[in-house]
């Protein structure tokens, strides 16, 4: 979209943020670059040039604005509704691959050449990849800073960077201030219209000028807020993910729904509330340097980065649909921070109830997940790793024989590597490995697909509550006819699914009490 001025002009001088994390403008003579719907007085049309990444920004000498923090913006939904190579790339930095594997490993993740990516990210976001980790790391040097009460060392390190001399010049070039003096404007609540690491979702500029920060009390906990683009209606994303968490691992507490992290430094707990302009989030690391990861994890399970309004202005073309849509608008796929753990638990939940599928993946827990402790709540384990389950006993399982093979086939191929599920998977390849394993059928895959690698057009012709509600519209409820109407929906079928579902009164569909 940045390629188009006109367009990008008109977003800039209406403050319009839907387009926030679309493109950013950068300003020739100031040199600073503002997300579209800064508060501050439009500059001149000639004035005005645009960039599709921050990173890309800041590769041009340009500073983030103090005001708007463009480099908090809600990230573009593009890369969530693709699965090419730039995609999948986009996604893999931003859960830090290439500050914990480099370049290369970021390359050989994906099949091609570091030169190759290389070229890819430039052609499209104007930025290398080394470049786009840079303005990542940044981003989470900053929440860091005004956030914790960590030394900056700590901060430098944690944020990925080599060396304090590489945290100091980077902060000083992106913000015009250095480390110290970003974390007294932080406390003097100056930090600027949106806060460290969210915005007020689609609502403008908060012109109050207030801090966005939750202030930080409890050591080793970062409270923070996470942007969205509004309409986003919380009751089947909160519902979903409440309605089947597994004991141990989730729970809904004090209106908040918690949870434990497995990540590459250790793991963590977070707390995800839904505000009506944000989702607070409140997040206890055994290691800082998981930020990065935890914060992209807890983003991709609420589909926070989705366009809710091309999903919805697309769904409503349909007049089936309208009226689902026009009554709460804004619903997200309920995903999660682990699509192996989502694999496995997919397979528990095969032909059961949902309280029978909790039942099966507490005991899993139970017998193979990490312990933790957890001061502030009921969660006790770590979900067990695809290794971990490789040892397993079939014979321990309570389930039918076919059931058990299923589940240790995948396991097994998830443990070896021949299957891999996540950011970086192409979705199309993924779903012919999972249909080639016994006991997987379209249901499971599409299912997979919908919620554990974020395909936006995951569909789910054949689920019994999807042929009720569809029934109940109107609409062609066999899976054939059913798919045949949809094609007008694509490429937001899986959102589709959840307003369909939404139609049943089902614990999934409502905010707990």
């Amino acid at each position: 979209m940045y390629t188009d001025t006109e367009c990008c002009v008109r977003a800039v001088r209406s403050k319009d943020a839907r387009f926030d994390g679309w493109f950013f403008t950068a300003v020739l003579t100031t040199r600073i670059y503002c997300r579209p719907s800064c508060p501050v007085v439009p500059p001149k049309a000639e004035n005005m040039t645009f960039y599709p990444s921050a990173a890309a920004c800041q590769q041009a000498g340009f500073r983030a604005c103090k005001r708007c923090r463009p480099d908090t913006s809600p990230g573009s939904p593009e890369w969530n509704a693709r699965a090419d190579t730039v995609a999948r790339a986009v996604r893999l930095i931003q859960d830090g691959v290439v500050d914990r594997e480099g370049v290369p490993g970021l390359a050989g993740r994906l099949g091609y050449s570091a030169r190759q990516i290389e070229r890819q990210l430039l052609a499209e976001l104007g930025a290398g990849p080394l470049a786009l980790a840079r303005a990542q790391r940044a981003q989470t040097a900053r929440l860091l800073i005004e956030t914790t009460g960590l030394p900056m060392a700590d901060v430098a390190f944690a944020a990925g960077f080599s060396s304090i001399r590489a945290f100091n010049d980077t902060v000083r070039e992106v913000f015009a201030l250095s480390p110290s003096e970003l974390r007294a404007r932080g406390a003097r609540g100056t930090g600027g219209a949106r806060g460290t690491g969210g915005t007020r979702g689609t609502s403008g500029a908060d012109r109050a000028g207030t801090s966005g920060t939750e202030p930080t009390t409890t050591p080793g906990v970062i409270s923070l807020r996470l942007p969205f683009r509004a309409p986003l209606n919380p009751d089947n994303l909160f519902g979903h993910l409440a309605a089947t968490a597994v004991p141990g691992v989730e729970e809904w507490r004090d209106g908040a729904y918690r949870r434990t992290l497995s990540l590459p430094y250790g793991h963590g707990i977070v707390a995800l509330t839904p505000r009506p302009d944000h989702i607070a989030c409140r997040l206890s690391l055994t290691d800082p340097r998981d930020l990065t990861l935890a914060i992209s994890s807890c983003r991709r399970m609420l589909d926070l980065d989705a366009d809710p309004v091309a999903v919805d202005e697309q769904l409503c073309a349909d007049p089936q649909l309208t009226p689902l849509v026009d009554k709460a608008p804004g619903r997200r796929v309920p995903r999660t921070v682990d699509a192996t753990e989502f694999a496995v638990r997919a397979v528990l939940g095969q032909q059961v109830s949902t309280a029978a599928a909790r039942t099966h993946a507490a005991r899993l827990v139970t017998a193979h997940g990490v312990p933790v402790d957890d001061p502030e709540g009921g969660l006790t384990h770590l979900f067990p790793s695809p290794e971990a389950l490789a040892a397993l006993d079939p014979e321990a399982l309570a389930l039918p024989r076919s059931r058990r093979t299923t589940l240790t086939t995948l396991v097994a191929a998830l443990a070896d590597g021949s299957l891999r599920l996540g950011p970086d998977s192409d979705w199309d390849r993924a779903r012919e490995q999972l249909i080639a394993l016994p006991g997987f059928g379209p249901w499971t895959v599409e299912v997979i697909a919908m919620r554990a690698l974020g395909d936006p057009d995951a569909f789910l012709p054949t689920d019994l509550g999807m042929r009720r509600a569809a029934a109940g519209l109107g609409l062609p409820s066999t899976p054939a006819a059913l798919t045949a109407r949809a094609a007008a929906w694509r490429p937001w079928r899986a959102y589709a699914v959840q307003y369909l579902w939404a139609t049943e009164d089902h614990a999934i569909n409502h905010l707990p009490a």
